[in-house]
């Protein structure tokens, strides 16, 4: 089979399945009272996206034996959960746009979508019962642990917002927490749901949580190198916000004489404006961090590719594999 053709198949696969859970997550507060609740959810929910963690449960269960739809209720409960952390990762980010759209605070207010956020959660957590009655207590467990890492690490981001000293290791540990662990807790979920052994659950851990690394330091670089159109965000919007990503870090420990000084007063001013953003790209060009990251970002994608060499289940291991290459290579 030819690499297109390969790539054509799992990408079907991939689109099956997403529709799948894309269908569950369009009904399922299709005429829930009061409105004024329901209908906010709804409009995040239903908002898009790449259902990545929705795809990790299911290859998972897939990877131990189980059946795709085993745990499509689990998948579109971390997709909920997913989207919780995004409303309320905008309201504490300032942030007007996701995907292209107003942001839920943006399109309603403040209240409504803390509200919203609240209620997401709650959903998320009916949901994921539905898939477990034989381990319910161990997959709530994991589920419990994953939101307090994101907390966690959403804790940590706004901390380097006013910490003057940051360092690279602190950043890892960063997006560890807030991004790779949501990862790393999708392919526990869908590999207990599916009845993994331990070392299956333990194996395909090691791939999300690498993953979840390796996505978070590719979304750095699409924020300075993306379009925004297809990007969905404002380009240089985490220079502008005054985030210490690993680009900027990278930058930091680099640089001298003028470019030091310039990123310097990123810190000092708690940000740039608008108009700087390209003149900061140029730093980051000049002193090859673009390229330092998309390294790093190939380096823990080769990590999460050792995890899943064992898999026996060859469409699991497969898609794991494509899937990871997929987002390697990714413009939004």
């Amino acid at each position: 089979m030819s690499i297109t053709a390969s790539t054509t198949k799992y990408e079907k696969i991939y689109s099956r399945e997403k529709n799948k859970v894309e269908k569950k997550l369009n009904g399922l507060l299709k005429g829930k009272q009061p409105k004024s609740l329901y209908e906010p959810c709804d409009y995040i929910i239903s908002s898009g996206g790449k259902r990545i963690r929705a795809m990790l449960i299911l290859l998972s269960a897939k990877a131990v034996g189980a059946v795709y739809s085993s745990a499509y209720n689990a998948a579109a409960a971390v997709e909920i959960l997913h989207n919780f952390t995004l409303v309320h990762d905008d309201i504490m980010d300032n942030a007007d746009k996701r995907r292209g759209m107003p942001t839920l605070h943006i399109k309603y207010d403040l209240s409504t979508a803390i509200l919203a956020g609240d209620n997401l959660i709650a959903i998320a957590y009916d949901n994921l019962l539905k898939d477990s009655p034989l381990n319910a207590k161990r997959v709530l467990q994991t589920f419990t642990q994953g939101i307090m890492e994101v907390c966690e690490g959403q804790s940590y981001d706004k901390e380097f917002e006013v910490k003057r000293k940051v360092t690279i290791d602190d950043y890892i540990l960063m997006i560890t927490k807030k991004t790779a662990a949501l990862a790393e807790m999708c392919c526990s979920i869908g590999a207990q749901i599916g009845g993994g052994s331990a070392s299956e659950i333990n194996m395909l851990k090691k791939y999300g949580l690498n993953l979840g690394i390796a996505f978070q330091l590719q979304d750095d670089l699409l924020d300075i190198m993306g379009d925004e159109e297809e990007f969905g965000k404002k380009v240089g919007g985490d220079l502008i916000e005054g985030k210490k990503t690993y680009l900027f870090l990278r930058a930091l420990e680099k640089s001298k004489g003028e470019n030091r000084r310039a990123l310097e007063a990123v810190i000092a001013n708690k940000g740039i404006r608008k108009n700087q953003v390209k003149k900061y790209k140029n730093i980051y060009d000049e002193l090859d961090v673009i390229n330092d990251t998309a390294k790093q970002v190939t380096a823990y994608t080769a990590k999460a590719l050792r995890s899943i060499k064992k898999v026996k289940d060859d469409e699991a291991r497969e898609m794991f594999t494509w899937l990871a290459n997929s987002l390697l290579k990714r413009k939004k």
